[in-house]
């Protein structure tokens, strides 16, 4: 089964995604937190933001800094 997002949730996953390249978080030692990487509303969404590291889109280091598993 596949799972269907509104386009909000969608756009979202994509802005995160797309800022944490352009940071370069992409290993556990150049983590960023959202704000740093530039997301708005950093705290907005955050059962969204839970989902995406269950689902391994993005990972969350001990101090809650994020990163992709793989540019």
């Amino acid at each position: 089964m596949v799972a269907s997002f509104p386009p909000v949730l969608l756009m979202r996953r994509n802005i995160i995604r797309k800022r944490l390249i352009e940071a370069g978080a992409t290993t556990p030692e150049r983590a960023l937190t959202l704000a740093e990487a530039g997301v708005i509303n950093p705290y907005g969404f955050q059962r969204f933001t839970e989902f995406l590291v269950r689902k391994d889109f993005i990972r969350r280091t001990s101090d809650n800094r994020y990163y992709l598993p793989r540019p």
